[in-house]
């Protein structure tokens, strides 16, 4: 009977961690759970149920509707990957979930140009204007990405320079897991309505592997 008793406690410890640990990162896989947590996939998924936790997934797109709703730079179906936060003027993160469609033909290697459109509509959707081009970009892919892996991408603000030639700064770090696979800078320009032109800057971006 202690035994028995001592099981449910650990179960009981073990659930109320798991939902610590959703809590303070929506984002985490089962997987990801069950390596912190030091179980297998099989008992998070059935301490999700009991707990009434849903899915990652799910729990990615209850944040994304948050998350869309502050858009102003761009719209939904700009978005390369889902945006799962935004605090605009700040920071801003999206996941790109690889599928075989991402890659090469008959490889499993993710094509560049889908990373580099995470992290360049992220860098647009960071910044709070109604109008905004990519300027520049110096972007450094630092590891492969391979199909099925979820990317996630940090956008955050690093200089902005007000005025009528209105224009930002901003860093991209994309990871699979705890590993860095992108870092990118993005110098932004908010167009100038009342003229109908940008500010100074060219729009297509400029790339370095």
């Amino acid at each position: 009977m202690r035994r028995r008793v001592s099981t449910e406690r650990s179960g009981e410890e073990r659930r109320q961690e798991l939902l610590r640990l959703v809590r303070e990162n929506p984002l985490l896989t089962d997987e990801e759970l069950g390596r912190a947590l030091g179980v297998s996939v099989p008992t998070v998924r059935l301490d999700r149920l009991r707990l009434g936790v849903p899915p990652q997934p799910e729990r990615a797109r209850q944040l994304a509707g948050v998350a869309l709703g502050d858009l102003r730079s761009l719209s939904e179906a700009d978005v390369v990957g889902d945006l799962v936060e935004v605090e605009r003027g700040r920071r801003a993160r999206s996941l790109l979930r690889t599928s075989p469609r991402l890659a090469f033909l008959n490889r499993n290697l993710i094509r560049g140009h889908h990373l580099f459109g995470q992290a360049n509509s992220l860098a647009v959707a960071v910044v709070d204007a109604d109008e905004v081009v990519t300027a520049s970009a110096r972007v450094r892919f630092l590891r492969p990405v391979y199909v099925g892996a979820v990317v996630e991408a940090e956008a955050k603000v690093r200089q902005v320079r007000r005025g009528p030639r209105e224009k930002w700064w901003v860093d991209v770090e994309s990871r699979v897991g705890s590993e860095p696979v992108l870092r990118g800078s993005f110098l932004l320009a908010v167009l100038d309505r009342a003229r109908g032109t940008d500010t100074g800057a060219g729009v297509d971006p400029k790339t370095r592997g």
